[in-house]
């Protein structure tokens, strides 16, 4: 017998129910999909997807997966595009949250935007003595203002009165002690 010349329609069937529900089917549903019997689909879709014993459905398979993947690219128009029509329809129903949102994204994908993320590692034992000194005198001075911090107690002495309001409802000055 020999390889046929064209698909037949329940091979076209079969590969176009298969690739457009890509993902969501398995080749079994396909063939059962397609017109072959229930009894033997399984069979058949491991055939049919078969380079060996069906060359030309899996051709087609291959072309079909091809065309739709180009439907679908994602290319730097499409994606600004896709993104400004729904900026719009934001707008129209007035979710400006969302429209903000989508002009965000248009501006991140058109490079507007540089998200900068520094993530440095390494070990303290790594460092040379001179090294430690410089980080150390960097730390101090980045975080000064929280390491001197001053105690409690000194914090005390400098509020020497709050305003505390009577039972009369007037302000009385009380020292704290």
């Amino acid at each position: 017998m020999g390889v046929p010349k064209r698909l037949t329609e329940m091979q076209k069937r079969f590969s176009e129910y298969l690739i457009y529900n890509e993902g969501k089917t398995t080749g079994r549903e396909a063939a059962i999909a397609a017109g072959y019997s229930k009894d033997r689909a399984s069979v058949e879709a491991s055939e049919l997807q078969n380079p060996t014993l069906s060359p030309l459905v899996v051709k087609y398979i291959g072309e079909l997966r091809e065309e739709n993947q180009k439907k679908y690219e994602i290319t730097f128009e499409r994606h600004i595009a896709e993104l400004a029509k729904l900026r719009e329809l934001a707008i129209k129903r007035g979710s400006f949250s969302s429209a903000v949102n989508a002009e965000v994204s248009r501006g991140k994908a058109a490079g507007l935007y540089i998200e900068q993320k520094i993530i440095k590692t390494g070990k303290l034992e790594d460092m040379s003595e001179l090294e430690l000194e410089a980080k150390m005198k960097q730390i101090i001075s980045d975080y000064a203002p929280i390491l001197e911090a001053k105690p409690l107690e000194e914090i005390k002495a400098e509020v020497k009165r709050i305003e505390v309001k009577d039972k009369k409802g007037l302000n009385k000055i009380k020292k704290l002690n």
